[in-house]
């Protein structure tokens, strides 16, 4: 019989040994084990997520215990470790001896004795030990001590102090380890916010109006599937944080317009921005896998858009020759995503040092791409889901230089005045730990 502690082995196993998308992978394992219960399920998402997100301070404590040196430490077996760690030093509604009862028994099924013993006595230890740990020095080591103990990477810490100070990183830092909550937009082409909500709470989710947006709905705590509830099945509501809902208020479209959105990823910008037209006009939604664009495609049918026409393509490849030219073009680039860690926890350890680099090169280079497309009057617009500067102000400034034809607008001047405080000089710029949105930053120009 499969528990929700050996499926959530499994999936950080899986996790471990490739890179993944931890939420694809827990709603692919929930399909396969319908049968769990209700609480089960929920214990399960949450050791994998718990797991993920404290992934740097489980393994300082593994290290600090560990007689064995760290490289020696297999990968099945600091994985064993890490999940009964998670439940014993975070969770207090499971017991520390249950927790290493457990990862004992998991671990005779595949380790030999003296491994076992091994996981034994560092998850008793580390029990024992409760909260009594030598944490680095605040004051002599204070981005080893925000590392350690909000579980960052040391270099991104670092980088972030640079750029926003240690106060501010500390909060950047314990923000994004507390789970988001769940945004939805209203689709305005078939119903009301308050429709959305009154046909939510009689599927018993209980929604509130976002702090920030019209047209934007939270969802606490969802304990159900939010894809099986009416709403969502009419195409009422759609998934969508509210920062990057303010990406189609700077692009701020009208009726009749014909829009290009480059990487489109699955369309959800696209959605928005066809709303924003009331249906009439042209969304070209571009992105080289396909099978996002097959999401893309149910989803605007659900949502009952007949506007967007997908393209299947290489940005570096396209030619505005054969494409013609558009009134507004967005480049939702590529990026390191660090704006989004609350959601996606992974991210902090799938991502490399030089990583931020290695992003901004690409986005200048899809950025000067994406103006070829745009006609003259027309407006372009530059959107990431990160906090780092380098891919994102420098972008910007860099492609101002570069490009005197396109004027830079003030995103002041499109976004809501309750979202006034997610504006940093002309630019569209959300933090988690000041708006609880997702980090995330938008420049807009005029082509002259």
């Amino acid at each position: 019989m499969v528990t929700a502690r050996i499926l959530a082995y499994q999936i950080l196993l899986q996790l471990e040994q490739k890179a993944s998308h931890t939420d694809r992978l827990i709603r692919a394992a929930l399909d396969r084990h319908s049968g769990l219960e209700e609480r089960d399920r929920a214990l399960f998402t949450e050791l994998v997520y718990g797991t993920v997100r404290w992934r740097g301070r489980l393994d300082w404590h593994i290290d600090r215990l560990s007689k064995t040196k760290p490289e020696k430490i297999a990968a099945p077996v600091r994985v064993l470790l890490r999940l009964a760690l998670y439940q014993i030093l975070f969770l207090d509604r499971v017991p520390a001896h249950a927790a290493v009862n457990e990862t004992v028994n998991l671990a005779k099924t595949s380790q030999p004795v003296h491994v076992v013993r091994f996981i034994n006595g560092l998850l008793r230890e580390a029990a024992r030990r409760g909260e009594d740990w030598d944490w680095p020095d605040r004051a002599k080591d204070p981005e080893a001590f925000i590392s350690v103990t909000t579980s960052h990477p040391a270099w991104l810490v670092q980088k972030l102090v640079g750029q926003i100070g240690f106060d501010e990183t500390a909060l950047f830092c314990e923000s994004s380890n507390r789970v988001a909550p769940a945004a939805f937009r209203v689709n305005t082409l078939k119903a009301t916010r308050a429709l959305a909500v009154e046909s939510l709470a009689e599927d018993g989710v209980e929604a509130v109006s976002s702090p920030h947006l019209l047209h934007a709905l939270r969802v606490p705590a969802p304990r159900r599937d939010m894809t099986r509830t009416r709403a969502f099945i009419e195409g009422w509501i759609q998934a969508q944080d509210e920062a990057s809902q303010l990406v189609a208020h700077l692009m701020a479209p009208a009726r009749g317009d014909r829009v290009l959105d480059l990487c489109c990823g699955f369309g959800v910008k696209s959605a928005h921005l066809a709303i924003f037209m009331e249906n009439e006009g042209e969304v070209v939604s571009v992105d080289r896998s396909a099978w996002k664009l097959e999401d893309l495609e149910k989803s605007a049918q659900r949502q009952g858009i007949g506007i967007i026409r997908s393209l299947d393509a290489d940005l570096l490849q396209l030619d505005p020759g054969k494409t013609g030219l558009f009134d507004r073009v967005l480049i939702d680039a590529p990026c390191t995503g660090f704006g989004a860690i609350r959601r996606n926890p992974d991210i902090k350890w799938n991502r490399h040092i030089k990583d931020p680099y290695r992003m901004s090169q690409l986005q200048a280079e899809l950025l000067d791409r994406a103006a070829l497309f745009v006609k003259s009057g027309g407006t372009l617009v530059y959107a990431t889901c990160t906090v780092l500067a380098d891919e994102n102000e420098t972008v910007a400034r860099t492609f101002s230089e570069a490009h005197s034809e396109f004027g830079l607008d003030k995103a002041s001047d499109y976004l809501p005045e309750s979202c006034a405080d997610m504006v940093s000089g002309p630019y569209l710029r959300s933090w988690p730990h000041r708006h609880d949105v997702d980090g995330f930053f938008g420049a807009r120009w005029r082509k002259e």
